[in-house]
């Protein structure tokens, strides 16, 4: 990935505000999109479906969300994609996300979905694939953001599952650009899904983990070395091993890194301690995302908002995030081209 130059940027160590956040052109590569799933529209499709929830009101949902780990807001994740059961709900959850996107100055989003959480429920994975691709194409076409899907593995379940998601996805493979894997980390290293992960790229798919999260930074060597990414989502715990966090710059792996889930999940116990922009200045390509954003308290302006706040991020590092994402993105060399001339132009105007 070509290097590039952000000294020339007017206030250029000013602390990045919220409008200058907002125009920036940013991409977004690490979204659950069942994780978009706002209070509001969970009700709304629980009555469409006649689904009775174990919450009353929409401040009941929101009290839940008072994560102590990843384990206990995945309890929550999966209780509340129970209310998802026809084309047209996948359709306007993930229409609803774009719709936020777009406000927030996201030129291309590569959300990714868990067809195992649905299937595993008796839904057609067909069902959840036209959803979502009907949305994103409208997404599109209407709001100019540009997408590609990624299917993600529950790495809880065994990789004999995954392999059955594969084949179920077969018929629908040139809807996305790559696979994943994602759900709890501890005690399920990337090492389980090395088979399947080679099936996918036999068929040609990107590939992407989480790993270091809340696993150690053997994780993020082991899914690069075994799982052979193009990304990694998270990564945060590269910060055990100056070999690792070498070897990161080395090859320009991709971080994908949500502050406002780390903070939520208890990585880091206040922004102020998250490392993201040390990272960001040493030379690791690591870039801002939302993950969950309606149970981690943001969409992807807010994440870029909190490290202006509580780290003092200046305009010099947002436009070197941005343009990160741009680059970590699965988008064509000549898109990203233009992506990129766009920010610079965003930034030369501003």
């Amino acid at each position: 990935m070509p290097a590039l130059d952000f000294s020339d940027i007017k206030n250029a160590n000013d602390v990045a505000d919220i409008d200058f956040l907002r125009a920036l052109p940013k991409t977004e590569l690490h979204l659950h999109i069942e994780g978009s799933l706002e209070p509001e529209l969970m009700f709304e499709l629980a009555k469409r479906n006649n689904i009775t929830l174990p919450y009353a009101n929409v401040e009941e949902v929101e009290a839940a969300y008072n994560f102590t780990n990843l384990q206990t807001f995945l309890d929550i994740y999966y209780q509340c994609a129970d209310v998802l059961r026809t084309e047209q709900d996948f359709y306007d959850l993930t229409w609803a996300y774009l719709q936020k996107s777009h406000e927030e100055g996201v030129i291309h989003v590569e959300p990714f979905f868990d067809p195992q959480t649905h299937t595993d429920r008796g839904i057609d994975i067909g069902i959840v694939f036209n959803g979502i691709i009907r949305a994103l194409k409208d997404g599109d076409e209407k709001l100019g953001i540009s997408y590609g899907l990624i299917l993600c593995f529950l790495r809880h379940l065994p990789e004999e599952a995954a392999f059955e998601t594969l084949e179920q996805a077969k018929p629908y493979l040139d809807y996305i650009v790559g696979v994943g894997l994602d759900s709890s980390e501890v005690g399920n290293p990337p090492e389980k899904f090395q088979r399947v992960f080679k099936a996918c790229l036999d068929l040609g798919l990107k590939t992407v983990a989480h790993a270091g999260e809340e696993g150690p930074a053997q994780y993020i060597i082991d899914a690069m070395d075994m799982l052979h990414v193009s990304r990694i989502d998270h990564g945060v715990s590269c910060t055990e091993s100056e070999e690792l966090m070498q070897r990161l710059i080395d090859e320009g792996m991709p971080l994908t890194v949500c502050p406002q889930s780390n903070i939520r999940l208890k990585v880091y116990e206040h922004m102020s301690q998250h490392p993201i922009l040390k990272l960001l200045d040493k030379g690791l390509m690591v870039t801002v995302n939302a993950d969950d954003p309606t149970f981690f308290g943001g969409y992807l302006l807010k994440n870029y908002t909190e490290l202006s706040e509580h780290l003092g991020m200046t305009r010099q590092q947002a436009t070197h995030l941005a343009a990160n994402s741009i680059l970590a993105s699965f988008i064509s060399a000549e898109t990203k081209e233009e992506y990129i001339e766009e920010l610079e132009d965003m930034v030369a105007a501003w």
